[in-house]
């Protein structure tokens, strides 16, 4: 079932990082100790302006299973000092792991809405399935139905976006070009690095074909009814394309561009020069030597 609060939720890659860093964490201690792997808990901290919540950063919570209680003192410090540091952001949700919304989850949920009184709940699938090409991220909000006659609150999926800033592209970046620990070659990463390219590119190509496909169904009469609401969007996104075609546009590339080569040529000039003057000196010195012996003054 999916959410109509009408909330526009923007997801920082900082917080997938760091469920994922708790859950490998967790997943690497359980294997040491010979356990099975737990689920992980924690809170999730942003902003909400207006209708759009935006999800910055995350931390651990100690949860206890088989009490399903949360530890509230350790949850007021962890609030206090990130308050010091970040005082405009707010606990807007917590976070877990799984492949679905379990029955459980509501108590934990319940227990935060002293602190929001409608937090999120972002569910992170740890499974890996490489035939997904999203990412592994659900987003929860909560909703009071009428259920049998009694009023229940449930989960509903909320749709988001991954917003970056210029700091998280950098870090994720490095992370995506860091060394595997098994020694892998440097075609090894390169064929991984392409490969990705690809993934990518075969997965926007297959998403405009669909868009395609449903735009020129719209069109024939009778097969499928306009919607507005994308067709909107549609034609939102085309008006970006001429502003790439624009007259300015080509003016600033190519003066980018000759910029570029031109800082290309001096670096070349200067390497070679560089290079000439390395041999000039050592010339000088071999026929230096050689004048010594034999009373010839040095070429050059």
């Amino acid at each position: 079932m999916s959410s109509s609060s009408g909330l526009t939720f923007k997801l920082h890659p900082l917080v997938i990082v760091n469920i994922s860093d708790h859950h490998t964490r967790m997943k690497a201690q359980s294997a040491a100790q010979g356990g099975s792997v737990p689920r992980v808990f924690g809170c999730v901290i942003g902003v909400q302006r207006g209708r759009t919540v935006e999800i910055f950063n995350s931390f651990e919570l100690m949860y206890d299973v088989k009490t399903h209680t949360l530890n509230r003192d350790f949850l007021n410090k962890k609030t206090e000092q990130y308050k010091k540091v970040f005082p405009k952001h707010d606990i807007l949700g917590w976070y877990s792991t799984g492949s679905d919304a379990q029955e459980s989850d509501m108590q934990i949920h319940r227990s935060l809405m002293d602190l929001n009184e409608s937090p999120v709940y972002v569910l992170l699938n740890p499974a890996i399935n490489h035939a997904q090409k999203d990412l592994p991220i659900t987003i929860y909000e909560s909703e009071l139905h009428v259920i049998d006659g009694f009023p229940s609150l449930i989960f509903v999926k909320s749709s988001y976006t991954i917003e970056t800033v210029e700091a998280e592209r950098i870090s994720v970046d490095h992370v995506a070009h860091l060394k595997p620990s098994d020694g892998a070659s440097a075609a090894t990463q390169l064929a991984a690095h392409l490969t990705g390219i690809h993934s990518a590119i075969k997965m926007l190509n297959s998403r405009i074909r669909v868009l395609y496909h449903f735009l020129s169904a719209m069109q024939k009469a009778g097969e499928i009814p306009y919607e507005n609401s994308l067709l909107r969007q549609v034609s939102s996104l085309l008006r970006r394309l001429p502003a790439i075609e624009s007259p300015k546009f080509q003016d600033d590339f190519l003066m980018e561009y000759n910029d570029t080569l031109l800082m290309t040529y001096l670096a070349m000039i200067t390497n070679c020069s560089s290079t000439m003057n390395d041999l000039i000196d050592k010339f000088n010195t071999a026929y230096d030597k050689q004048s010594r012996r034999g009373g010839r003054t040095a070429f050059l």
